[in-house]
């Protein structure tokens, strides 16, 4: 047997993961930036060179196929790359600014299992890398003879039940700092110090749409906010739902100009403070992270190059360079998940599995569709925030979209057939 056809050889427990990564506290967001790029997948290997293994070898180059296609790489889109560009093009304006005052926040809004926090997540970790390296990864602004405690970001998610102290709290869990029978105030306090302590430039509260605000202390926080954007820290809030919250206020979105548009204000000169209901949308800036489109000639081909894309991440035995991209693969992948890149994902990933353990090593419309994707493979997602996306359901045949119904949000089940 020549050396071309041999298999790889791999450490037997080299796909093992460590430790779960907790990105809400300092030290678990710092292992996430340095470790998020480590894992290596399973080799490539034929048909042939597969058999040629020991049966152990077979099941231990199994687990990690299954391990490279739990763990697939986030594939950036046109749409995630225009997200990401605005969170670290607004982290970079205030870190890097001399001027005193609000640094501009930016709001995320999207639909569940479209990548949102891994989106910004990742702007963070590219802006903290080089933020480091500007400064030595020393504190700029640490005293002298003091240690330097460096958090370039920070991430936090809201509380469910959301006031002021517990969302103080929050950001205090993620920095380590002791808070014990501090009052709102005292918090508040060293929330600020905290942040100049740790020379933190970002910080982000995902599930920021668990904020229902017909509470009194969701209204609280809202002002704790504002508070907090006048420390010099760019504010990125991550939720669904954002235009119609009440977090600015109820929107539209403009197709033309993509982007929502909030109306003006229409009690001006009647409250008793007409900016106050302004100040959040003079403070943010919206983006909305969109699934996939499949309309135009542009959009289908945006789908097909991200089908490509993961196509390269597969470990099937047989070659996987097209079993995504040609035929009616990608009508089908669309309508299976209406372009949402979680979706494809985890049906894919699903995919893979019953292919593997069935010996088929290829996917296929018929494998695909005796897999389903339920709200359990998507655990991550707070069904509380508005997250969870309705699945499309498995068609033996194509269901036209209805005009003017968002398919991923309100689907309304299989068609039926009519009588005659």
């Amino acid at each position: 047997m020549s050396e071309a056809n041999k298999p790889p050889i791999h450490p037997v427990a080299s796909f093992l993961p460590g430790p779960p990564i907790d990105r809400t506290r300092v030290e678990g967001w710092q292992r996430w930036e340095r470790t998020r790029e480590l894992f290596v997948p399973a080799p490539v290997l034929s048909m042939e060179q597969y058999l040629q293994l020991t049966p152990r070898r077979r099941r231990i180059h199994d687990l990690h196929r299954l391990a490279t296609h739990s763990s697939l790489p986030v594939q950036s889109t046109p749409m995630s790359d225009a997200v990401g560009w605005l969170v670290k093009a607004r982290i970079e304006d205030g870190a890097y600014s001399h001027k005193a005052g609000i640094r501009t926040g930016v709001m995320i809004n999207g639909g569940g299992a479209q990548g949102k926090t891994e989106t910004v997540c990742a702007a963070l970790a590219a802006f903290a890398e080089e933020w480091l390296e500007v400064n030595e990864y020393m504190n700029p602004e640490a005293m002298a003879g003091t240690r330097d405690l460096l958090a370039p970001v920070a991430y936090v998610r809201c509380p469910v039940k959301a006031t002021p102290v517990s969302t103080c709290q929050r950001i205090l869990d993620f920095y380590g700092e002791d808070y014990k029978n501090m009052r709102q105030e005292d918090l508040i306090r060293t929330v600020n110090a905290a942040i100049a302590a740790h020379a933190t430039k970002a910080l982000v509260i995902d599930d920021i749409t668990r904020l229902k605000l017909h509470r009194e202390s969701d209204q609280d926080v809202l002002d704790l906010l504002l508070e907090v954007m006048s420390m010099s820290v760019t504010l990125i809030l991550v939720g669904v739902g954002i235009p119609t919250s009440g977090l600015l206020r109820r929107g539209r979105f403009d197709p033309v100009a993509k982007q929502w548009v909030i109306p003006p204000v229409r009690d001006r000169g009647r409250s008793p403070n007409p900016d106050a209901a302004t100040q959040h949308e003079r403070r943010f800036e919206m983006v909305n992270l969109q699934p996939f489109s499949y309309d135009t000639p542009g959009q289908i081909k945006a789908w097909v190059d991200h089908l490509a894309a993961l196509e390269k991440c597969l470990r099937l035995l047989h070659d996987t360079e097209g079993m995504l991209t040609s035929g009616s693969m990608p009508e089908y992948l669309f309508k299976r998940t209406n372009g949402v890149v979680g979706l494809l994902e985890k049906l894919v990933q699903r995919g893979c599995r019953v292919a593997i353990e069935g010996g088929s090593e290829r996917l296929t419309i018929e494998l695909l569709n005796r897999c389903a994707v339920l709200p359990t493979d998507l655990p991550d997602l707070d069904a509380d925030s508005g997250e969870q996306p309705l699945i499309p359901p498995v068609e033996s045949r194509p269901r036209k979209k209805p005009k003017g119904r968002n398919t991923v949000f309100d689907d309304s089940g299989p068609a039926v057939e009519s009588a005659g």
